[in-house]
């Protein structure tokens, strides 16, 4: 059933640039190498199950951690393991890598087999030998989502097909290329959960995309496809939220609080593949763009490719590319390095010319109230960042700058291009430290 939105929050108008929305995601051909990281979602790292010199398999469990905030790595290629070293993440952490020389053979392990789901306990289980963590971003292991200490407390599923940012597509292609992949592991959800409702939110933009689902639960009155406004950041959980059901999360709030689940359509898609086909989260579909980009593609990856090999594949880098992020344009991770590896929640590479990269120097802020007007969460940037300068823990918390969902439309419209987003990072962590 479509369903119109009534309320929307604020938000900014951003160039969409969806230049690979036709593009089926091509295979990239197996590297040579995979860096597989043992740090690939929120919580504990993984420690590494195999050592220098063992011949592993696609889908062999290569990395587990006892923790419960965490999710098993698999092996992406087949092949022998040349080494376990450290490497500088994006996000300057050093992290344990497991480095496999492939033999390009892709053997899958013996140990594939679809899971066996009964119950609510072993769906669960399921979720977490699958190695699922978020797709939309932040990485969060799924199982741990799911895994509610009373069913009751949640009734609705909220899936995030926005893809607002600028540039990536690969969500949108995985409504139109993995259609029933995405139902099964919708309504597996749905089932296991004991939830009554499910919405999909999907930018206005996503015609093609809005059709196809719409015409597929027509007769299922208990799923809502909703047509958002295009405007950035409608992906962002609490937006999202608001927008799909009128519920709202309050600052310090996970969506279970206010009964609903939030799972991007990535990551339903691969699990219903999972519960058909037994095979681990051990391959990724990126948008690969931007001005830097000699041909953008969607582009099907290993984890643990290094961006410069799926560069290569897409024509390699055009010259003077100053910057390349991981991600979207305004939340993603400029990297230091394309040697740096694709990870399980990675879903764009993005390079920029000089022109497009170029930074400037802020000036004084001049009160023009366009970041207020822009934040979604209604919040006061210029505030938080007179407050931050004083060091003023106790206003900052008035001014709510934890609700900060750090989506950058306040630097965006700003005309004395100050750091605002920035600022509210920095602003939480002064009062984590108080």
């Amino acid at each position: 059933m479509l369903k119109k939105i009534k309320k929307t929050l604020s938000g900014v108008s951003v160039p969409h640039f969806k230049n690979t929305q036709d593009m089926a995601a091509e295979n990239l051909p197996v590297p040579d190498k995979v860096y597989i990281s043992m740090q690939q979602h929120m919580g504990a790292p993984c420690i590494p199950t195999v050592k220098k010199g063992d011949y592993v398999k696609v889908g062999q469990k290569i990395g587990e951690s006892s923790a419960f905030m965490s999710a098993p790595i698999h092996a992406s290629v087949s092949g022998v393991v040349e080494n376990i070293e450290l490497m500088t993440a994006s996000t300057g952490d050093n992290v344990q890598v497991v480095v496999i020389n492939a033999d390009k053979q892709q053997i899958v392990s013996d140990d594939i087999i679809p899971p066996v789901i009964n119950s609510y306990e072993s769906f669960i289980q399921a979720v977490k030998d699958s190695g699922l963590v978020g797709l939309g971003g932040a990485g969060f292991p799924t199982h741990v989502k799911f895994n509610l200490k009373n069913l009751d407390d949640v009734d609705i599923l909220v899936i995030n097909g926005a893809e607002c940012e600028p540039y990536i597509t690969s969500d949108y292609r995985t409504f139109l290329d993995d259609t029933n992949y995405f139902l099964k592991g919708m309504y597996e959800i749905k089932k296991h959960l004991q939830l009554k409702e499910v919405y999909i939110g999907i930018e206005d933009n996503k015609k093609e995309a809005i059709n196809k689902l719409t015409q597929a639960v027509k007769n299922d009155q208990s799923i809502h496809i909703v047509s958002m406004k295009s405007m950035y950041p409608k992906g962002a959980e609490k937006v999202l939220v608001y927008e799909c059901t009128g519920r709202i999360i309050k600052e310090g709030q996970l969506p279970f609080q206010a009964g609903v689940i939030v799972s991007n359509v990535t990551s339903v898609a691969f699990l219903g593949k999972y519960i058909e086909t037994g095979i681990p989260l051990v391959e990724k579909t990126l948008t690969v763009d931007g001005s830097g980009i000699v041909s953008p593609k969607n582009v099907k990856v290993p984890i643990g490719t290094r961006c410069k090999d799926v560069f290569d594949f897409c024509g390699g880098l055009k010259d003077n590319v100053p910057k390349v992020i991981m991600g979207g344009p305004m939340m993603g991770i400029a990297l230091y390095s394309i040697e740096q590896p694709v990870l399980k929640n990675n879903n764009a590479l993005l390079a920029f010319d000089k022109q497009e990269a170029k930074s400037y120097e802020p000036t004084p802020c001049i009160r023009c109230g366009r970041c207020i007007r822009a934040c979604p969460m209604n919040l006061m940037p210029a505030g938080i960042e007179g407050a931050y300068n004083s060091n003023n823990v106790d206003q900052l918390k008035a001014l709510k700058v934890n609700l900060c969902i750090e989506c950058g439309c306040c630097s965006y419209v700003c005309p004395a291009k100050r750091p605002l987003v920035i600022t509210n990072k920095l602003s939480k962590k002064m009062i984590a430290k108080k």
